[in-house]
């Protein structure tokens, strides 16, 4: 990956753009910078396109963050709680981290009473779980799925 590629990336990272208004902000014409973007595709460092939604205007105005601790740290416990939580379409992101805490999600849905819900008759009854503590969004200063390739 060059630095054109690295320009390509940033380019399809902030708008959705056909080939044409890329290859011209990058300097190359509309045939290799396709064929940039097909091998970057290909490679698998473009996993992918999405939309980025508004979560207020579609209903998901509650994000909480929850710490999730485990029983035991074994590989099966994990791989099953792993498992389940990849069902629950509440769970934005789901990460093993280090610390004083096995697993971090991110949860969004629309209100608080849903919130109580999903951790009463979802979250909590996966086998394994310890501890969950919870924090809400009480407003986001920053959100970007952009990252920086400087």
């Amino acid at each position: 990956m060059d630095s054109t590629d690295r320009k390509i990336l940033m380019e399809l990272q902030h708008s959705r753009q056909n080939t044409k208004e890329v290859a011209a902000k990058v300097g190359l014409s509309v045939t290799p910078t396709y064929e940039r973007i097909k091998k970057l595709e290909q490679q698998g460092i473009i996993r992918g396109y999405v939309a980025l939604l508004d979560r207020e205007k579609i209903g998901k105005r509650v994000v909480a963050y929850c710490q999730v601790s485990l029983l035991k740290h074994q590989k099966e416990l994990i791989s099953r709680f792993e498992q389940e939580i990849g069902a629950f379409p509440e769970i934005m992101e789901c990460h093993h981290v280090s610390g004083n805490f096995d697993f971090l999600l991110k949860i969004a849905v629309g209100d608080i009473p849903e919130f109580h819900r999903f951790i009463n008759e979802k979250l909590s009854v996966v086998e394994g779980i310890s501890n969950i503590h919870s924090a809400f969004v009480m407003n986001s200063v920053k959100e970007s799925s952009v990252y920086e390739l400087g």
